[in-house]
């Protein structure tokens, strides 16, 4: 339902009710912190809320409606500087499991070039489940680069902060790393993503860093596994947004950092994982991390018949790309000087 106006809100108004008084909307899973983007409504807002329907719900003064949002050609970001689209379609076949799929799109772009804000659109949002658009540097021959942007689940555009970027060198390809899911139905897809430029160079340059684990195995009927990783920085950084990520039978996820001197703080807790939303949390307020710090990731899984999301409970689940497989990946961005590379942060 689009909820624009009153017209198509005033039908739900009793489901609105008790997705907020429930907290269940606007989706947020972080327990304490400070992050820039906590969608949490006040207190105050979910009562207004309830009372308005309790009241049944009456029209407003439409005079003091505020004016309907204007979307720029279908863009979250406004209108994009450059848009890159995958220089052919993309098949995909009524049925069957099907893989990855990489598709290179050349930038042209002559100099290195600043980006601030990036928005990946699929071409066919039915089948598309997720998409992730990458950075391949001139000479390399690896499958996917330095992470640009993404589309998935209740995924939202990236919020960098002033004087912050990405940056995309000159000559360098995207890669856009695709999955879809068949339903019955052959289709086509042409995705792309929208570029906001630089206006002037950035005082940090922000990066994607990963603490992962692809070693791990979780018993069939288990209803409690839990998996770590972790990831010790090479040089100083400034964290900017966490991100965890999991499939079905995630059920917790937890950030921490150990610094050098040995202190440890919890960063991110997220008690109630819900794969459907695939949130970025921003913190309020930049963490220096210094050379030598460690993320640490913990993560629990429910593979039991308790879980209602688990696809079969019956079945030991390794790390795998679909979603009845599992993973534990805790990203996580960083902010750096703008000289600063990929490899000075994960090498000596």
């Amino acid at each position: 339902m689009p909820l624009t106006d009153y017209a198509s809100a005033r039908p739900w108004a009793k489901a609105i009710k008790q997705a907020v008084v429930s907290r269940a909307m606007p989706p947020w899973f972080a327990e304490g912190g400070h992050f820039s983007n906590d969608a949490r409504l006040l207190d105050a807002a979910v009562k207004t809320i309830a009372d308005w329907v309790d009241a049944g719900a009456p029209a407003g003064d439409a005079s003091a409606a505020p004016a309907p949002a204007r979307w720029t050609g279908g863009w979250r970001i406004g209108q994009p500087d450059v848009v890159i689209e995958m220089p052919h379609d993309a098949e995909i076949p009524a049925s069957g499991t099907l893989g990855y799929q990489y598709v290179i799109a050349p930038t042209h772009f002559k100099q290195d070039t600043w980006v601030r804000l990036a928005e990946v659109r699929p071409g066919d949002r039915v089948h598309a489940h997720h998409i992730v658009v990458s950075v391949r540097e001139p000479g390399s021959t690896d499958p996917q680069g330095e992470f640009l942007a993404g589309y998935g689940p209740g995924s939202v555009p990236e919020m960098l902060s002033e004087g912050q970027a990405k940056l995309i060198k000159a000559g360098s390809d995207l890669i856009f790393q695709l999955h879809y899911t068949t339903n019955g139905a052959t289709a086509r897809d042409r995705s792309r993503i929208g570029l906001i430029l630089a206006r002037e160079a950035p005082r940090q340059r922000v990066m994607m860093l990963a603490a992962a684990n692809v070693r791990f195995t979780i018993p069939a009927g288990e209803p409690d596994v839990q998996i770590d990783a972790r990831l010790r920085l090479h040089h100083d950084a400034t964290l900017v947004s966490l991100l965890p990520h999991m499939h079905w039978r995630g059920k917790s996820f937890e950030f921490r950092a150990v610094f050098p001197d040995g202190r440890k703080e919890v960063l991110l807790m997220v008690p109630n994982y819900d794969y459907n939303w695939q949130l970025s949390y921003y913190l309020e307020k930049p963490l220096l991390l210094p050379t030598g710090t460690i993320i640490e990731c913990t993560a629990h899984y429910d593979n039991s018949p308790n879980n209602p999301r688990n696809p079969d409970s019956t079945k030991t689940v390794h790390f795998g790309p679909q979603s009845w497989d599992e993973m534990m990946i805790g990203y996580f961005e960083v902010a750096v000087e703008p000289s600063t590379e990929m490899r000075d942060l994960l090498l000596r």
